[in-house]
């Protein structure tokens, strides 16, 4: 009967650790849905030898960015073809430092968008790089939606741009990484600005979230992700299967948009992509990348600039 009692005890005690478990992993990635830890800007463009503005601009919904206005190498010959830089989910106009909790523990890697941003300056493109909402220095915002509302914030950009006489309207671009992909997805059916896309790596958040979690707990993704999303849902009032690009695409008009993914990504997926690809009208042949874990597609893109000063300099002339 002793025995049978300890065997009891340690069951429950064990079941006591395993949702206690749960729930703290849970509660962590819901407030990093809700309201993210920010990461403040640990460099300048001045840094990389690059001339630049502080910016600051409302979203379309009224919220207030930051953000930086890198003008052309050649900028004295007029108004200049831009590219606007969105960047992903835990980010800031910098990148990811890769250097938190969270990065750790996923094996997330350095992403370096200054060094896209010098590359798209010397190739006789302006830049502007600026912070989401709830990221960075720009405004909170509500929770996290994961490019639905953050669309609000590259269109605000846009129209930002707009007023600029260095800015030729007729020639303007956007890339963006991750969610800021997701972001330039859904904000694509509202706007006529953007004339030509980048989107590396963008994905169905309910996919995303699954994947996620499950590589990263195992078998406790589960239970886990089921957790933060209820929690995530009562902070929101949407769910994650409710944000999906692949309703809006269909909507992007013409426009040329070159989709990026890796293959070796853990948490999207080149299937989740493709489906993408194939439902935008303007889409050209989407690049499937041979390289390991999602930081390798994003790195790819940094470290081989050509790949987006050519498809712009292309479609934008």
């Amino acid at each position: 009967m002793n025995l049978f009692r300890r065997v009891v005890r340690l069951v429950l005690l064990g079941s006591t650790l395993v949702a206690g478990l749960v729930l703290g992993v849970a509660a962590y990635m819901a407030r990093q849905m809700i309201r993210p830890s920010r990461r403040d800007l640990w460099a300048s463009p001045a840094d990389a030898g690059l001339p630049y503005e502080e910016v600051e601009f409302p979203a379309r919904d009224g919220l207030r960015l930051s953000g930086w206005f890198i003008p052309a190498a050649d900028s004295a010959g007029g108004p200049r073809p831009t590219i606007v830089v969105v960047h992903g989910w835990l980010w800031n106009r910098l990148g990811q430092a890769a250097d938190s909790f969270l990065a750790n523990v996923s094996g997330a890697l350095p992403v370096d968008l200054l060094r896209l941003t010098h590359a798209l300056h010397e190739a006789g493109f302006n830049v502007l790089s600026f912070d989401s909402r709830n990221h960075g220095r720009s405004a909170q915002g509500g929770p996290v939606t994961f490019g639905l509302q953050e669309s609000n914030d590259l269109l605000g950009a846009l129209e930002y741009l707009g007023d600029r006489g260095d800015v030729d309207e007729t020639r303007i671009g956007a890339v963006g990484f991750s969610m800021g992909a997701n972001t330039l997805l859904f904000a694509l059916p509202h706007t006529e600005r953007i004339r030509a896309a980048v989107a590396i790596q963008p994905t169905s958040p309910q996919l995303f979230g699954e994947r996620y979690a499950s590589d990263l707990l195992g078998p406790l993704g589960k239970p886990v992700l089921s957790l933060a999303e209820l929690l995530y849902q009562g902070a929101s009032h949407m769910s994650l299967s409710g944000i999906e690009p692949l309703m809006v695409v269909a909507g992007a008009g013409d426009v040329p948009v070159l989709y990026v993914q890796s293959s070796g990504d853990r948490w999207g997926s080149v299937s989740n992509v493709a489906q993408l690809a194939a439902r935008t009208p303007g889409a050209v042949d989407p690049l499937f990348l041979d390289t390991q874990h999602r930081h390798g597609g994003y790195r790819y893109a940094v470290q081989h600039p050509e790949l987006l000063t050519d498809f712009f300099s292309q479609h934008l002339g």
